[in-house]
């Protein structure tokens, strides 16, 4: 049969549209699938799809793309069908959108539509036709809508065949509060395929949160915890992952509890395997869940879940004492207390690991999936009628389809690609226990024998500069093996930049970027650089664009800065030495120095704590009292001396900037952010080194 998902925009990132994509997939494997995105704003979607699930854009709100309708003056008019709460002014719904979707709704040949939310669900119930199967989805849960919404919905969903919600909880309360509907009201989970990603080990000293940061999610009762955590285990972390709303609310409270060195927001990231695989423990506050795919997610990781026993999710997933733990809602202390548990309990805390990845399993797509159809198979049976046959499209012509991309070929395009083979390389990079890089691409779309790997760095490419590093690939070992390539970080000199990766085919010359599946940093998480000089690290990442490149420092030696802790008066330093060591009882200093203007350069001492490590603070008086005469907001760089005059040690007198490159994260500028007293605020640059900026 033929299946039509509505998304309101299928190039985002949230969670419905995972879901969706995830369903879409799954269906696919026997059936024809669309997606139809009421709005389309890039040019391919940001999570990956099933390459025969087709989508369809209604409205192409890119101001640029051909065909555009950015400039259609219905965008601004109201929408006539849906309420104030859904559309939000004409941003979600307008009178455009009331056209198109009408449209489709009477022309599309699909025998099952389903839509994705509210507005959606709306539209459906209106103009939805007879000779199709209507199906609604509530990916929330039935209290959260506003009263205008929530009755619009309620009558909507008495004018559809069904209407599923992702937890059986929730469909109960659908029904108790509409007995006189006769449309089937079914819970159905969301489909969360395993990852690719290699799982947590539970031994890295990281909790991971991910989410919208919006008030129903209690990101502020996890920071108080995490200042109770914090107190009895300095060592480990937390990583919050998301945007929203809440975060400036979020930083304030980071910064007045002290805590800048020990909760790291993180931004928005995808995708968020990756970063479930980094942590030991995940955890969710929210004061409700309607599902809860980040914990199914992290499950999957083989990540143990400390979750609020809020409505209705958590509790449906979570089988406590097992494969993770439910704490009261809105109780921080209880919050702190479940994250400790696991947190001083090394087996506990691997077995409900394990546990985890076991019982995320029963949410496979495939498994959800069968679900749904057996109940487009109860529907059509219920109104008589035969069940439409298996209408599965035909695979992409050779294989050439870009994942949700529109299926346009032509004779003469296959022709040609006939006579040049694809060459669209897709890799995960992993890094091992000794800190080498993997690069894994797959077999898909590579086409060609004797194929390279190469970096170049964007410096040397930007000047024309030196020709890219070439590396070998590896050839496949059986059929569904990739290409690999190793960086040996032993044996490969890479000076300090930011590198892309390409693969060339040199039969007919070839070059093509190479897009990132995932970008795996967990293994940069405890390893420690090379000891002998020169120092040098290596991060692999995912690029704006989608791209895997790399992130590299090269340096005779480095002051490495492990902790940063910034207050009212000082910001204090504790670090280690990489590369070099201190001389014998000779005191080492560290000089701030400005980038310009009048001020002059200070010095402060270091107490050298053995031969490598070190510790420092920064009065921020001592950076008024050198800066006094100024009028401009200059920058102040901290470099460090191993000896207090410069002296030459070992023949060389070059300080060493003072920076945190250690670690898994490419821009810390973006992530390790600490609070600012009277204008004066400590950061790190874009090459990761400590800075400490005035203002004017």
């Amino acid at each position: 049969m033929k299946i039509s998902f509505l998304l309101h925009n299928a190039y985002g990132i949230g969670g419905t549209i995972r879901t969706t994509f995830n369903m879409a997939s799954a269906l696919a494997a026997r059936h024809t699938v669309e997606i139809v995105t009421v709005m389309r704003t890039h040019g391919v979607p940001s999570l990956p799809l099933h390459p025969a699930v087709r989508i369809t854009p209604l409205i192409d709100r890119r101001p640029d793309a051909k065909g555009s309708d950015a400039d259609n003056p219905l965008l601004e008019q109201p929408t006539s069908h849906i309420p104030a709460a859904e559309a939000k002014g004409t941003t979600n719904f307008n009178a455009l959108t009331d056209q198109r979707i009408a449209a489709y709704l009477a022309d599309t040949d699909a025998d099952v539509v389903i839509a994705t939310r509210p507005g959606l669900v709306i539209y459906l119930a209106e103009f939805g036709q007879r000779r199709y199967v209507r199906i609604g989805q509530e990916h929330r849960i039935y209290g959260t809508h506003q009263a205008s919404l929530r009755a619009a919905c309620d009558a909507a969903i008495a004018r559809l065949d069904a209407y599923t919600t992702v937890s059986e909880a929730d469909a109960g309360t659908h029904r108790a509060h509409l007995p006189g509907v006769t449309t089937r009201i079914v819970g159905l989970p969301n489909g969360v395929p395993a990852t690719e990603v290699e799982p947590s080990d539970s031994s890295a000293k990281l909790v991971v949160a991910a989410g919208r940061l919006i008030p129903v999610k209690r990101y502020d009762l996890l920071v108080e915890a995490w200042a109770t955590v914090a107190a009895k285990h300095p060592d480990w972390h937390l990583r919050i992952y998301g945007r929203g709303p809440q975060q400036p609310v979020l930083r304030r409270r980071i910064d007045a509890l002290g805590l800048a060195d020990h909760i790291t927001l993180m931004g928005a990231h995808s995708p968020i395997e990756t970063e479930w695989a980094k942590g030991s423990i995940a955890a969710v506050t929210s004061r409700e869940e309607s599902f809860g795919m980040t914990i199914v997610e992290a499950m999957h990781c083989g990540v143990p879940v400390v979750a609020t026993d809020c409505p209705h999710g958590p509790g449906e997933i979570i089988t406590h004492g097992r494969d993770g733990l439910l704490v009261p809602v809105g109780d921080s202390d209880a919050i702190a207390k479940g994250l400790l548990s696991l947190i001083e309990d090394d087996e506990l805390r691997r077995s409900m690991g394990a546990a985890a990845r076991m019982a995320a399993r029963r949410y496979a797509p495939e498994r959800v999936a069968e679900a749904y159809e057996q109940l487009f198979t109860e529907l059509y049976e219920a109104r008589g009628a035969a069940v439409p046959a298996t209408r599965r499209a035909r695979g992409p012509l050779l294989g050439l389809r870009t994942p949700g991309a529109p299926l346009k070929t032509t004779l003469k395009g296959a022709v040609k690609q006939l006579i040049r083979k694809p060459l669209r390389p897709s890799a995960s990079c992993r890094v091992d226990a000794d800190g080498n890089l993997t690069v894994l691409i797959d077999r898909t779309d590579m086409r060609g024998t004797d194929l390279a790997l190469t970096l170049t760095r964007r410096d040397d490419r930007d000047r024309q500069g030196s020709a890219p590093l070439t590396l070998p690939l590896r050839p496949p070992a059986t059929d569904d093996a990739p290409w690999t390539a190793l960086l040996d970080r032993r044996a490969l000199t890479l000076p300090e930049g930011r590198w892309d990766l390409h693969v060339v085919r040199p039969g007919d010359g070839a070059r093509r970027r190479v897009d990132c599946r995932f970008a795996e940093g967990r293994g940069l998480l405890d390893l420690e650089p090379l000891p002998d000089a020169p120092f040098s690290w290596w991060i692999p990442y995912r690029t704006v664009g989608g791209h895997l490149a790399l992130r590299t420092w090269r340096r005779r030696a480095h002051a490495e800065a492990r902790t940063i802790h910034a207050d009212a008066e000082a910001i204090s330093v504790a670090g280690t030495l990489h590369g070099t060591a201190f001389p014998a009882d000779v005191a080492p200093t560290v000089r701030a120095v400005p980038r310009g203007g009048p001020s002059s350069p200070f010095t402060i001492p270091v107490t050298a704590l053995g031969p490598a490590d070190f510790r420092f603070t920064v009065p921020y008086e001592r950076i008024r009292e050198a800066d006094a005469h100024s009028a401009q907001a200059p920058v102040w760089d901290l470099t460090l001396r191993l000896t207090p005059d410069g002296a030459a040690v070992a023949g060389d007198t070059a300080p060493l900037r003072v920076g945190r490159i250690l670690g898994d994260i490419v821009d810390r500028n973006k992530t390790d952010l600490y609070p600012v007293t009277d204008g004066i605020r400590p950061y790190l640059t874009k090459a990761n080194n400590l800075a400490v900026t005035l203002p004017a």
